[in-house]
């Protein structure tokens, strides 16, 4: 622990490094010197002994926090709870672990510079309103369907080595009727020397299992739904946004929209934003490979959606490809319009389809 200097600055500004047991908490003065730093426990008790370490060494004017959307969620809560300005704070790279070395203590005292230079600005979630249940929803059903979709592969799996008389009376039945056949298998007692009951056995074992996840995920549809329409309404009503895509478009928003600062912001949040790459006499940019990969999945899917059923959307398909542009550029340009359009219609209410002017 490295001890106070006898003059500090009565300002000082907070890294946390977050874990899932403790939480490194390190103290930088507004010269940037380190003052302190001490580890707590991931406790609403360890939350408060830091409250009071921090007020007691001086006026937190700015606290950074990594992983403010995992280990460092509860902690956040509550700083933000005390009317403390919180920032989230990037992990560093790896090459100024490989330069500086990786330790708790390095971390918090990274997050605290990067809250105090104003290289950390990012506004994180609250993780306290109806988009953080729609977040829990969206993750249980999504699990549901992955596994169910396992399950069905194992099955068919199961059949290409199943014992002839097993195969031989399910091998052209359709999914549904598989599944369903399967599931009131009578399979008898398993006994050696006959695979014949255990085979069944183990699809019938897989069939219900299908069954049940197809009634979870049905029953997890249904509750985002409600949710979904209930938060943003507005997404619903326009063309090519379903559950699932406003979904995730509300998670990488979060409860507090405001955080977002601009559409710009939210185009770079999502990846669609172009990257200048400009050099010499060279004046271009490039594609945008970061952001939120999720969400510029659901961008993707609305495009894809609009161009298949919406004549607006392909009328500016055929008049971008007559000026010479690719199809892959076209996409990109209609992804950062929806991106545009997603934005105003959080933010505001009524506001025009921004493809009537791209």
């Amino acid at each position: 622990m490295t001890e106070t200097p006898a003059a500090v600055s009565l300002t000082v500004y907070a890294g946390i490094d977050t874990h899932k047991h403790t939480h490194h908490v390190a103290l930088v003065d507004a010269l940037g010197r380190r003052v302190t730093d001490r580890e707590f426990p991931t406790t609403g008790t360890g939350h408060r002994q830091l409250l009071a370490w921090m007020a007691g060494v001086g006026a937190v004017a700015r606290i950074g926090v990594e992983g403010t959307g995992s280990y460092g969620a509860s902690v956040t809560t509550a700083l933000r709870a005390a009317g403390l300005d919180v920032v989230e704070v990037d992990r560093p790279d790896r090459h100024a672990r490989r330069t500086h070395g990786k330790s708790d203590p390095l971390d918090a005292y990274a997050a605290a510079t990067a809250a105090l230079t104003g290289r950390a600005t990012t506004v994180p979630k609250t993780h306290d309103g109806d988009v953080e249940a729609i977040r829990f929803l969206r993750n249980a059903r999504r699990s549901a369907v992955k596994a169910r979709a396992e399950a069905i592969a194992q099955l068919k799996a199961m059949l290409v080595t199943a014992p002839e008389p097993v195969r031989g009376g399910l091998r052209e039945l359709s999914d549904t009727a598989l599944i369903s056949t399967c599931a009131g298998l009578r399979p008898g007692p398993v006994v050696p020397g006959d695979p014949t009951a255990a085979v069944k056995t183990a699809l019938r074992s897989l069939a219900r299992r299908i069954l049940d996840l197809t009634e979870e995920e049905r029953t997890l549809h249904t509750h985002l739904e409600t949710l979904v329409a209930h938060t943003a309404p507005e997404l619903l009503d326009r063309m090519g946004i379903g559950v699932e895509t406003a979904a995730q478009l509300l998670i990488t928003v979060g409860d507090n929209r405001h955080r977002i600062r601009n559409e710009a912001a939210f185009a770079h949040l999502c990846g669609v934003a172009p990257i200048p790459a400009s050099s010499g006499r060279t004046h271009r940019h490039r594609l945008h490979r970061g952001g939120d990969r999720q969400a510029n999945r659901a961008l993707y899917i609305i495009v894809i959606t609009r161009l298949a059923h919406d004549r607006r959307t392909r009328d500016y398909m055929a008049r971008r490809t007559a000026e010479g542009k690719s199809t892959r550029e076209i996409i990109r340009c209609l992804k950062r319009a929806v991106a545009r359009e997603v934005f105003r219609l959080l933010t505001t209410t009524g506001t025009p389809n921004p493809l009537d002017g791209t």
